[in-house]
């Protein structure tokens, strides 16, 4: 570029002084003048007037190209680029943000049940799949409260209640201790229990039921608190059985037949009422009233006396009675046997006679002599001593007299 095409450009910034001279082949001149000490001076010469370089310019712009548009492209801005990933990076923060809740809250859902134990759930207070449905040990989920509501029942474990309506006020410590008050006292209205028994008479009586649970879902929603109610039943069964025992029944001599009443009353309220529950064997504690305990003691341990007086009496009564019986069956027995020899012996005599009736109907004096003959044989082959005296001649009989000294053998065999 000359300085004669495109005018000329002088400086002088010595003073701040500027002088500036533009020739672009046009009649311009341009003075600018500012109250300062700078000099701009510019010359515009064109070689027409405004109005013709007015309508050039537009004819150059027309007859010119079109420029290209300036596209611009957001991805390439930096600080687009830089707000998109900015924007990016927020949203994957989020998403995984979102993710954890949702893990966390399916997970705060998951609960176990263990061994020994049931639960249910309860979706806006009412039983999820209906009253009989009870979750079994494992892994389970729910929503998390408000929305579900966890309630977990133990199964294996033993439940007690205690009635004590029928005992007195005492100091558990004490009671535990067994230090009871002294018979001297009195019952306290309001504070001692006691139960009325069949004759007339007070008692106390303090029973402990023991129990589980078996059916959960019944247990615990079927009443507001199944403990009481149980406790009512015991209550009520020992009132009860009480009427049906005197005071030494239920006391001392029939205590097992009075926890009987009371257990098979309990067992019929809850049948009735079907409770859930599998009840286990009762235990009854039973006593007589403070103030009198030691005149029930004394007459018990007379009764005890008396009875075991009576039971010895009885003992050696039996023993005797035995003795008597044995001896008067071996009598009865020896006497059986006697008999029953005696029978064979007529029997046996009775076939020989009857055997020797006909020889005898035929000649009576020579089986007489037949007879006589055999029983001088027999009493001669036995005789240790024999002793023959002959008749005498004249007939008359002789008198004849025996010193014996010794005893006599009895023969053997028989007589005849």
């Amino acid at each position: 570029m000359s300085d004669k095409d495109k005018g000329s450009h002088e400086h002088d910034h010595g003073g701040h002084e500027h002088d500036h001279s533009h020739s672009h082949g046009h009649d311009h001149d341009h003075g600018h003048s500012h109250g300062h000490e700078h000099d701009h001076g510019h010359s515009h010469g064109h070689g027409h007037d405004g109005k013709d370089h007015l309508e050039e310019l537009l004819s150059q712009k027309k007859d010119a190209p079109e420029p290209e548009a300036e596209i611009v492209n957001e991805v390439d801005d930096p600080s687009t680029r830089a707000l998109s990933e900015a924007l990016r990076s927020v949203f994957a923060i989020v998403k995984v943000l979102l993710i954890i809740l949702v893990v966390i809250f399916f997970s705060s859902g998951v609960f176990q049940v263990k061994e020994n134990e049931a639960a249910v759930i309860l979706r806006l207070g009412r039983p999820v799949g209906g009253n009989d449905v009870a979750l079994k040990p494992g892994l389970h989920w729910a929503f998390p409260y408000p929305i579900d509501e966890i309630v977990k029942i133990p199964l294996g474990q033993s439940h007690s209640v205690l009635s004590t309506n029928g005992w007195p006020a005492f100091n558990p410590t004490q009671e535990i201790k067994g230090d009871m008050p002294s018979g001297n006292e009195s019952l306290r209205p309001g504070l001692d229990g006691y139960v009325l028994t069949k004759d007339g008479n007070i008692i106390h009586v303090k029973a402990n039921l023991n129990y589980r649970i078996s059916d959960p879902v019944r247990y615990t929603f079927d009443y507001a608190d199944t403990t009481k109610v149980l406790l009512n039943f015991v209550d009520n069964a020992v009132f009860y059985a009480a009427t049906f025992y005197t005071a030494e029944q239920a006391l001392y001599t029939d205590k097992g037949g009075f926890r009987e009443k009371v257990s098979d009353r309990v067992q019929q309220l809850v049948a009735k009422h079907n409770l859930g529950v599998t009840l286990e064997p009762i235990s009854i504690d039973t006593s007589a009233p403070f103030n009198v305990r030691p005149s029930y003691e004394a007459v018990q341990q007379s009764d005890l006396d008396r009875n075991e007086k009576i039971n010895a009496a009885q003992g050696d009564a039996g023993k005797m009675t035995r003795e008597a019986e044995g001896e008067a069956q071996a009598i009865i027995s020896g006497g059986i046997s006697e008999s029953n020899q005696l029978v064979q012996a007529v029997r046996a005599e009775a076939a020989t006679y009857t055997e020797l009736l006909p020889r005898y109907r035929d000649d009576p004096a020579l089986f007489k002599s037949r007879v006589m003959t055999d029983k001088i044989q027999n009493v001669l082959a036995n005789a240790q001593d024999k002793f023959f005296i002959p008749n005498r001649a004249d007939g008359e009989k002789r008198d004849l007299r025996l010193q014996l000294n010794r005893e006599p053998v009895k023969p053997k065999g028989n007589a005849f």
